[in-house]
């Protein structure tokens, strides 16, 4: 927000490029970018995110953050893309 064109690209390739360094699980899709991690190493790199853009000379920032944890089973690797493997390979079985 705060930049004289509607292309934010420029801006989002820098935030790849912070969660790149971070060594956090992340995957960019066409709205956003999903982030994985230890909750306070997720916050810390957010935060590093926006000190990024703001160096790019981007004065205002939004972020939308939709944060989901659990305490039932500890998540060892797959994330996010074993929810959507899981919902595939449901909708695969259908076909046979």
């Amino acid at each position: 927000m705060g930049l004289p064109k509607p292309s934010v690209g420029p801006e989002i390739a820098e935030v790849q490029r912070v969660l790149e360094k971070s060594g956090l699980e992340y995957k960019l899709h066409g709205y956003g970018t999903n982030l994985e991690g230890p909750w306070d190493d997720v916050v810390r790199v957010i935060g590093e995110c926006h000190q990024a853009v703001h160096a790019l000379g981007c004065q205002r920032i939004a972020t939308d953050i939709r944060i989901g944890t659990r305490t039932d089973k500890s998540i060892t690797s797959g994330g996010n893309d074993s929810k959507v493997k899981r919902v595939v390979d449901i909708l695969a079985s259908e076909k046979k």
